[in-house]
């Protein structure tokens, strides 16, 4: 290497304490070099699990993948790296066609600018509510074109729990009217029979049983104070989905219900008012759980319509093999959705819904736990599937087709745990199982929170019914035990608000396009939760008796087969690990 002109001075430098003092300075300068400027947020100091996963969802919440919608190019895009990320980690692939993928077939419907309409007729005058202002049609996934007009009857939230003793529709006759309601249940209902009833599948289910022909749910002001109107309203033409059946036909809707709105909170007085009852009472009585039913006079005419056609989407699949000759004809799923809202209405002349922490973090994690999972020096007995799911965000569909279609023998299934918008904006000590207290896993996540050195936070916010809005669910609903994992409540550093800052993201980044990777996402919590998860997945495949429901859980008896107030002897013994 030819020297420098600096070299050549130095050489020639007749003064040994310069030149001494010239190489002490370079040899510190050696020593301890200048630290380099982050470059696209690099953090020097995470470790190889935090930096898989942010390099994942760096990728997943690009803008390359344009929000990740369902049945788009960006999905695609998505689903395919997975698949190899899943190939990579060394799991095999437990698709259709010996692929890692698992069609999903979908219908795929989208409003009609002002198509539809909402009037309401009564003595005192008629009233025509605006599209998209004041009210919008659902989409209807069984025809593109639909009207009815009839009486209306108010039926409080379509409420019926005879094991509780509550009947929203007693002294109604809803055959051939419009069912005018609210969302929820009532307060003194326990947390999971609130969730279970606040679900609209069972609300419209029971309207359709009384001969309705049509509903309106109306938004109180309490549910627009978390998710204001103009919010969803602005995203009116975003399309909707719903899973196909092999005759082309819509799966689980009530085209029955021949139109069915929304209306929005401020517009309620149109629609409520009347028969000496107001908007403003009735929305106090929600509150307090004092809702009664009563007719409503005159008439309401809806109208709809909206464009259906084909589509269909993916889920990724694959496969850890167990090494048990017996317990490895059992699975246990991971899961965590893949798909996000796609491209929207501009908010801050950004259109993108990346969707990094719903669900890019979920997934992200998944694949982590894959990783630490098939490393580790002990193998799993039981079986691992790894399924990153579609279409959660219409309506849980992926998922939904996997549980009721799997590629494995449907009753091999043994449990589920989901992954959902892990919000870790600051670092925490903990993290929160969402609907751990219906079986045994309760027991196997305290075991693996224990190891692992994490702790465990009940649900915050038990009266948002989170235990039927994600993933999970669908498992649920084929008796799988499940237990949801999402981000912590208790801030490691003092002074720090944990829960604010997940009741912040919620109100102003929840479902929007600043969700991206550019928030300050703690990717060593994330990692922990990956550690967490490993350590479940473990306990659950190494157990020799697979989850069972706690005896009377509502769960369990609604979809897992139990007898109300039976006793299950084996419901503790699937906790307890073989060695």
């Amino acid at each position: 290497m030819p020297r420098t002109p600096f070299q050549y001075r130095c050489l020639h430098r007749r003064s040994y304490r310069t030149v001494a003092t010239v190489f002490a300075l370079l040899l510190a300068a050696c020593q301890r070099p200048a630290p380099l400027p982050a470059a696209d947020g690099f953090d020097e100091t995470a470790s190889a699990h935090a930096r898989r996963i942010e390099a994942d969802v760096r990728f997943l919440a690009d803008d390359l993948l344009e929000g990740r919608e369902a049945g788009t190019r960006g999905f695609d895009l998505a689903s395919l790296y997975v698949a190899q990320r899943l190939r990579a980690i060394g799991l095999r692939p437990a698709g259709d066609d010996g692929g890692y993928f698992q069609r999903v077939p979908l219908l795929r419907a989208s409003r009609e600018d002002g198509g539809g309409s909402l009037i309401v007729q009564r003595d005192t005058g008629t009233v025509e509510l605006k599209f998209r202002e004041q009210f919008l049609p659902q989409l209807d996934f069984d025809r593109a074109q639909s009207q009815v007009t009839a009486p209306a009857v108010f039926v409080g939230q379509a409420v019926h729990a005879p094991e509780l003793d509550h009947d929203d529709f007693i002294g109604l006759d809803l055959r051939g009217k419009i069912a005018v309601l609210m969302h929820g249940a009532p307060k003194r209902f326990d947390t999971d029979r609130r969730a279970f009833y606040s679900s609209f599948r069972e609300k419209f289910r029971a309207l359709v049983e009384r001969g309705a022909v049509g509903a309106v749910i109306v938004a109180t002001q309490d549910e627009e104070k978390r998710q204001p109107w103009a919010r969803g309203a602005q995203n009116w033409a975003r399309p909707g989905m719903r899973l196909r059946g092999s005759d082309g036909r819509a799966i689980d809707t009530f085209p029955q219900l021949a139109v069915i709105a929304n209306v929005s909170a401020g517009s309620a007085d149109a629609v409520l008012t009347a028969g000496g009852h107001t908007a403003a009472e009735l929305f106090r009585d929600a509150r307090e759980g004092t809702l009664r039913g009563f007719d409503l006079p005159g008439t309401i005419a809806l109208s709809a319509r909206n464009r259906i056609e084909q589509t269909q989407s993916r889920n990724v699949v694959a496969l850890l093999p167990g090494t048990d000759a017996a317990l490895k004809r059992e699975h246990v799923v991971f899961s965590a959705h893949l798909d996000h809202l796609g491209i929207g209405a501009p908010v801050k002349g950004d259109a993108i819904y990346n969707g990094a922490l719903d669900n890019a973090l979920g997934v992200a994690i998944m694949l982590e736990t894959a990783q630490q999972i098939a490393l580790a020096k002990t193998s799993p007995k039981r079986s691992l599937l790894f399924v990153a799911v579609t279409a959660e965000e219409k309506g849980l569909l992926g998922a939904e087709w996997f549980a009721q279609n799997p590629s494995v023998p449907r009753d091999s299934l043994v449990a589920n745990i989901n992954m959902d918008m892990p919000v870790m904006r600051v670092p925490t000590r903990d993290v929160v199982p969402i609907g751990v207290e219906h079986s045994s896993l309760k027991a196997v996540l305290d075991q693996a929170a224990a190891e692992v050195g994490v702790e465990l936070t009940p649900d915050p916010s038990p009266e948002e019914s989170i235990f039927i809005r994600s993933d999970q669910y669908a498992f649920i609903r084929t008796g799988v035990p499940a237990v949801y994992l999402t981000g912590g409540m208790v801030a490691r550093d003092a002074g720090v608000d944990a829960r604010q800052q997940f009741r912040a993201f919620l109100a102003d980044h929840y479902h929007q396009p600043d969700d991206d990777a550019e928030q300050p996402i703690q990717y060593a919590d994330a990692a922990r939760l990956a550690q967490l998860n490993a350590r479940i997945g473990q306990l659950i495949a190494d157990a020799p008796r697979r989850p069972r429901w706690n005896a009377g859980d509502f769960f369990g008896q609604r979809f897992g087969g139990l007898d109300a107030g039976k006793p299950d002897a084996d419901a503790t013994s699937a906790a307890s690990p073989s060695r």
